[in-house]
């Protein structure tokens, strides 16, 4: 295993940096693309919470760029906000501080089933998309209970300081049910808690000696350059038939982790 303080050579430079350029295209069409760079970082020699913790902290500046495109669905939504921004904060730094306290053996042991959770929300993605949609036009006889969705989002958040990958999907179902938005209103406020949980257990994650930063810069670099390859070929990919790709690899890779 690769200590975090070693550097890595060029080409497992380029290999991390090439993953997360497919990461953040495939981020920007379907969603999962944690599935592509963590075994990546894995398999490059660095241990498994050193390369959860990195690719939290490399991967941040993609939810930057999701949120701004996003921004005009914000807003009038002031009040919500300020409930679900402070709830997220809060989930990601306990997913954070919880990563920190399991140690690598328990992570090793707990990432095949993260990554089969991971795999099977990306999975139902279009279920939880249908029902929301199917509720929307429902509308009119519901009002919402808009004052549990600070828990709710604070749940989710926990989980996603801890792995992250599926956590678009958590946030939209959560928000979906206790909300009476439309659906593109609850995808924005989606990308904004999915940012401040990723910013906030990147931030805490900065205080500990787990980060490749060599990995993490050709990654971030990465990232941005595959977001935008992702969003010039939105109109182009089956975003479907992506997501059920990524469904697949995350099953094998949790096999495949599981044997090893």
């Amino acid at each position: 295993m690769l200590d975090p303080a070693q550097v890595l050579g060029p080409l497992e430079l380029v290999a991390v940096g090439l993953a997360a350029v497919a990461a953040g295209a495939v981020n920007a069409l379907a969603g999962g693309g944690t599935l592509l760079t963590f075994p990546v970082l894995t398999a490059v020699g660095l241990p498994a919470l050193a390369a959860n913790i990195t690719n939290t902290v490399a991967l941040c500046p993609g939810h930057i760029g999701a949120t701004l495109a996003q921004a005009d669905a914000l807003r009038g939504q002031r009040a919500l906000l300020a409930m679900l921004i402070p709830a997220g904060i809060v989930g990601g730094l306990i997913g954070g501080v919880l990563l920190l306290h399991t140690g690598e053996r328990t992570f090793r042991d707990v990432v095949p089933l993260l990554l089969l959770l991971s795999s099977a929300l990306l999975a139902s993605q279009d279920r939880v998309r249908a029902f929301l949609l199917a509720r929307e036009r429902r509308r009119g006889s519901s009002h919402g209970h808009a004052h549990w969705a600070p828990l709710v989002v604070g749940t989710a958040a926990i989980y996603g300081g801890y792995f992250g990958a599926g956590l678009g999907v958590v946030l939209v179902a959560a928000l979906g049910v206790v909300l009476d938005e439309p659906l593109p209103r609850i995808n924005a406020l989606k990308q904004m808690v999915a940012l401040v949980v990723n910013v906030a257990a990147a931030v805490f994650f900065l205080f500990s000696d787990q980060i490749h930063w060599g990995a993490a810069a050709a990654m971030a670099a990465g990232a941005l350059v595959g977001g935008a390859i992702g969003g010039h070929m939105a109109t182009r990919v089956n975003a479907v038939a992506l997501r059920w790709t990524m469904v697949v690899i995350g099953a094998v890779l949790a096999v495949v982790y599981l044997v090893h």
